[in-house]
């Protein structure tokens, strides 16, 4: 069953982390800060976020990880994007890194699962 909910919400907690993330650099007012703690922080936030995502998850973790990864993205992207504000290009690369981050965490999920469910067969 998919969790539609929980994904969005997975996006939508990685982008609060990221902008904790990225806030210092902002508030120091250095432009490379903010850039290369977001390019750096996308994926590791959304990772991190996948695998609350997939917690009570039961199947198809990537797929969850990975739609936590996309909402992130478009969350970020959408009122950017509608207020025609230009994104440099190291900027796209980090939104790519967020869904490879998302499904990077939704495999990790999906082998500690699968991992889990071996030992406790072996216990059996």
């Amino acid at each position: 069953m998919m969790r539609w909910g929980r994904a969005i919400l997975g996006g939508l907690l990685a982008e609060a982390m990221l902008i904790v993330v990225v806030a210092p650099g902002g508030i120091m007012g250095n432009e490379a800060v903010v850039t290369w703690s977001a390019v750096i922080g996308a994926p590791i936030v959304t990772f991190l976020a996948a695998l609350w995502v997939c917690r009570g998850v039961e199947s198809k973790l990537v797929l969850h990880g990975t739609l936590a990864g996309l909402a992130a993205m478009l969350i970020y992207l959408l009122p950017v994007l509608a207020g025609g504000v230009a994104q440099p290009p190291v900027y796209w690369v980090a939104h790519g890194l967020k869904v490879a981050g998302g499904a990077a965490g939704g495999m990790f999920a999906a082998r500690r699962m699968a991992t889990a469910a071996g030992v406790a067969r072996a216990g059996a």
